[in-house]
C-alpha cells in the first residue's frame, strides 16, 4: 500500500509542477523610484508577497485562468488588474498619488472654511463663538478675518470693495434671503441665527463655486449638525435677554430648538446712548432642526421665526426734533434638505427655502408697509468617477414677490410692487492631476424671466502644491446680481451688474501655524445708476456704473508656539473706486477703509478655570463727502480703534459665569459726518457726527449645560 501511494505522487508530481505560476513584477511611484512593502496580491486567494527596496515582487500561486491582481501601498492609489494568470510576469506597475491623503493639495483661492476636520480651516467653531467682541454672532467672528473691512456702524459683512448687498448667506446650500435682524440707520445690526445649530461654515472673499450666484463679492455658506451627540438642555441667562436650548434624539430622528428673548433697556439705562430711546430695542426668536436619517439618505428640516419691535428718535442737523422712527419686524425662514447616496458613486442634494419678511415702519407721520417672500429650489447631482475626477451639475429656481404700501398725510398713499423670477443651471468638474496640482472648472447660466435677461458665467480655480507645508492657488471667476430691492420697487427694465474676480493665493500650514497671503483684482461693469439723492419712482435709472478693487490680504494663525495661548493676525490693504448710485464721479466709497487690521488672542488660564478673549480692530480712515470743498468725497475721517475683551470662567463643567465688554477703551469712533441742506449766514454747511449709538457694550451672563454625560457645557457658543 505504501509503494501505491508513493507510486501515485511521482506519477502526480509533473502535473503539480506544471499548475504552479510565478508572478513577478516592479513596483514604482509616478517619478519613477522603486516603492518598498508594496502589498501585491491576488483577490480572494492566500496568494501574495511585499516588495522589496528595488520595488521588486515574486510569489507562486495555482490559481488558473483570469485572475484580478491588487496592488495598494499607503498615500497611493489602489492599483488593479484582471487578466490571464500567464500574462502576470514582469509587470510593470506604477501607482498614483492619492489625492485623498494628507498632504494633498487643496482648491483653496478666495474661501476660508471653519470647521474641526476642513484641511483648509483657519477658524474652528468654537472660534466663531469665543471671539471678544463678536457676541456669539458668526458675522462678528468672520470680520476679523482678511478682506472684510470695518463698519461698525452697520454690522453686516464688506468684502473687498464691495458694499453689505454684495454679500449672500446660505443654510445647507439654500439661500437665505433676510440673514440679519431689522434695525435702524447707524444701528449695528446681528445675524438672525444662533451658532450652537451649525457643525462649519465657510466664507469666501471671492472666486467661489459656480453652484452660487446673484452675489458680487462673496457667499458665507453655513452648515447645520447633521447628528447632534447626545441629548442636553442649554440655559441662558443674561443681563439683556433670557435663551433656553434643548435636543432629543430617538432612533433615527433627531430634534434641537432654541428660543432667545433679547431686551436692551437694561444696557441702555446703564450706559449713556446718543439715540433717545422711546422704545428700546427688543426680539424674540426661535429655531428648529429636524433630522431623520434614512438608509442611504439625510433629510434636515430648518425653521426660524423672529420678530422685532423698537421706537426712537434719531437726531438730523436738518430737523431740530430729530426723526421719530417706530418699527415692526417679523421675519419667517424655513429651510428642508436632503442629501443622498444614489449608489455607483452618485450623490443627490436637494431642498427648498421659503422665507417672508414683513416690516410694519412709521417714520415721523409717514406709515409704510411692506412684504417680502421668497423661495429657492435646488437640485444637485455629483459623480465620483475617481479620487481624481469628479463632476457635478445642477438646476436652481428662485421666486421673489416684493409689495409696499406707503401712507403719507402731505402726499396720499401710493403702492410699489415687483416680481424677481429666475432660473440657473450649473456644473463643475474637480480634476486632481496629482497629489501637487489640481484644477476646478465651472460654468453657471442664469435667466431672469422678469428683467428679461440671460448670462453666462465661467469660473476657475487652480492650486499647485510647492512644498509639503505650502502651495499655490489661482483662481478666475464671472459674477452678476440682479438689482437691489430699492431699485426693482421702481423699474424692472435694467440689467445685472457685473463682477470678474482675479485672486492669487499662497497658503503655509504646518504644525499648528497658518500662513494665507492673497492678491486679488476685481473688475465692475454694469453698475446701477440714478440722478436723485435716493431711489424714487421719478429718477432716470441706468447702467452706465463701473469700479474696481485691488488689494492684498494676510493671515497669521499660531496654535502652538505659547503654551495655552493661541492667536492670528489679519491685515487687509484695499484700493477700491466706484462710479455708481448718484455719485458725480468715480471714487472711493464711504464703507471702504484702505488698511485694516485685527488682532486676536485666547489665553486658557488652567489655575483659573477661565478662556480669556482679547480683540483689537483698526481701521484707516474712510472718505466722505466735504459740501464746503469742491472734491467729491475727498475727505477722510480719522482712524476707528476698538479693544474688546471676554472672560468664560468655569464655575464648574457645566456651569457658565461669563462677561464681555467691546470697545473698553472708550475710543472716540466717528463713521461719517451729515452736513446740512441749507449753508448758514456764513456760507458755509454745518455738520453733526455720526458716531455709535454708545461707546462701549458689554454682557454679563450664566449658561447652565444639562446633558446625559454631565460633560458638555456651553463654552463653544459664548
Amino acid at each position: 500500500m505504501k509503494f501505491l501511494i508513493t507510486t501515485l505522487e511521482l506519477l502526480l508530481l509533473p502535473s503539480l509542477l506544471c499548475a504552479q505560476t510565478t508572478i513577478s513584477g516592479t513596483v514604482t511611484a509616478s517619478s519613477g523610484f522603486p516603492i518598498i512593502g508594496a502589498n501585491i496580491y491576488l483577490d480572494g486567494t492566500y496568494d501574495g508577497a511585499s516588495s522589496d527596496e528595488n520595488g521588486v515582487f515574486s510569489f507562486t500561486t495555482n490559481e488558473t485562468g483570469e485572475q484580478l491582481l491588487i496592488v495598494s501601498f499607503l498615500s497611493f492609489e489602489t492599483f488593479s488588474l484582471k487578466t490571464a494568470i500567464s500574462k502576470m510576469t514582469d509587470l510593470e506597475i506604477t501607482l498614483k498619488e492619492d489625492v485623498n491623503s494628507l498632504g494633498s493639495v487643496i482648491l483653496n483661492a478666495g474661501t476660508f472654511s471653519a470647521g474641526s476636520t476642513d484641511k483648509a480651516s483657519v477658524l474652528t467653531p468654537l472660534d466663531i463663538v469665543t471671539t471678544a467682541g463678536a457676541d456669539g454672532d458668526y458675522i462678528g467672528a468672520f470680520q476679523t478675518l482678511p478682506g472684510t473691512s470695518t463698519v461698525a456702524e452697520d454690522g453686516r459683512l464688506f468684502v473687498r470693495g464691495g458694499d453689505a448687498n454684495e454679500a449672500n448667506v446660505y443654510i445647507d446650500g439654500l439661500r437665505v434671503f433676510q440673514p440679519f435682524t431689522a434695525t435702524a440707520n447707524n444701528i449695528p445690526t446681528r445675524g438672525r441665527f444662533s451658532p450652537f445649530l451649525f457643525k462649519g461654515t465657510t466664507f469666501s472673499t471671492g472666486g467661489y463655486s459656480a453652484e452660487y450666484g446673484d452675489a458680487l463679492s462673496s457667499v458665507l455658506l453655513l452648515n447645520t449638525i447633521d447628528e447632534p451627540d447626545q441629548e442636553k438642555t442649554d440655559l441662558s441667562f443674561i443681563s439683556v435677554g433670557l435663551g433656553v436650548g434643548n435636543t432629543q434624539k430617538w432612533d433615527k430622528n433627531s430634534l434641537s430648538m432654541n428660543a432667545f428673548y433679547l431686551n436692551l433697556k437694561p444696557y441702555q439705562e446703564l450706559i449713556s446712548q446718543r439715540v433717545d430711546w422711546i422704545k428700546p430695542f427688543e426680539s424674540l426668536s426661535g429655531e428648529a432642526v429636524y433630522r431623520h436619517q434614512f438608509k442611504n439618505g439625510l433629510l434636515k428640516v430648518y425653521g426660524g421665526l423672529n420678530y422685532t419691535d423698537f421706537n426712537l428718535i434719531q437726531e438730523d442737523i436738518d430737523i431740530p426734533d430729530g426723526i421719530n422712527l417706530n418699527l415692526t419686524n417679523r421675519n419667517l425662514y424655513l429651510n428642508a434638505s436632503y442629501k443622498g447616496d444614489l449608489g455607483n458613486d452618485w450623490t443627490i442634494t436637494s431642498g427648498v427655502s421659503f422665507a417672508n419678511d414683513r416690516n410694519t415702519i412709521k417714520i415721523t407721520e409717514t406709515d409704510v408697509n411692506n412684504d417680502d417672500n421668497s423661495t429657492h429650489l435646488k437640485t444637485k447631482l455629483r459623480k465620483r468617477f475617481s479620487n481624481r475626477f469628479k463632476v457635478s451639475f445642477g438646476i436652481e429656481q428662485f421666486l421673489g414677490n416684493f409689495d409696499e404700501k406707503v401712507v403719507d398725510p402731505d402726499l396720499g398713499s401710493f403702492r410699489s410692487d415687483y416680481n424677481n423670477n429666475s432660473s440657473a443651471a450649473f456644473t463643475e468638474v474637480n480634476i486632481f492631476f496629482s497629489k501637487k496640482l489640481a484644477m476646478q472648472l465651472g460654468f453657471r447660466g442664469t435667466h431672469n424671466s422678469s428683467l428679461e435677461y440671460t448670462k453666462i458665467s465661467p469660473r476657475a480655480s487652480l492650486a499647485y502644491k510647492i512644498t509639503n507645508t505650502s502651495q499655490i492657488s489661482l483662481a478666475y471667476g464671472d459674477f452678476y446680481q440682479t438689482p437691489q430691492q430699492n431699485i426693482l420697487k421702481y423699474n424692472n427694465t435694467l440689467s445685472p451688474e457685473k463682477s470678474s474676480h482675479y485672486i492669487a493665493n499662497y497658503l503655509y500650514q504646518h504644525k499648528g501655524k497658518t500662513l494665507r497671503a492673497e492678491a486679488y483684482y476685481k473688475g465692475y461693469d454694469d453698475f446701477i445708476k440714478y440722478d436723485t439723492p435716493i431711489p424714487e419712482f421719478h429718477s432716470n435709472y441706468t447702467n452706465d456704473g463701473d469700479g474696481y478693487a485691488t488689494g492684498l490680504d494676510v493671515y497669521w494663525r499660531d496654535n502652538t508656539s505659547f503654551k495655552d495661548f493661541e492667536y492670528w493676525v489679519s491685515y487687509s490693504y484695499l484700493n477700491t473706486k466706484r462710479n455708481y448710485k448718484n455719485f458725480s464721479e468715480s471714487a472711493t466709497p464711504n464703507f471702504a477703509a484702505a488698511h485694516n487690521l485685527s488682532l486676536v488672542g485666547k489665553y486658557w488660564v488652567n489655575d483659573w478655570k477661565s478662556l480669556i478673549s482679547t480683540t483689537y480692530n483698526f481701521a484707516s480712515g474712510r472718505p466722505y463727502d466735504n459740501p464746503n470743498t469742491d472734491s467729491f468725497l475727498d475727505s477722510k475721517t480719522k482712524s476707528y480703534n476698538s479693544l474688546s475683551l471676554s472672560w468664560a470662567y468655569l464655575i464648574s463643567q457645566q456651569k457658565i459665569l461669563y462677561f464681555s465688554a467691546s470697545n473698553v477703551l472708550g475710543f472716540d469712533n466717528i463713521f461719517n459726518y451729515q452736513y446740512s441742506n441749507t449753508p448758514n449766514i456764513n456760507g458755509s454747511f454745518d455738520r453733526r457726527a455720526i458716531k455709535p449709538a454708545a461707546d462701549r457694550f458689554f454682557i454679563v451672563g450664566f449658561f447652565w449645560t444639562i446633558s446625559d454625560d454631565k460633560k458638555d457645557n456651553q463654552l463653544d457658543n459664548l
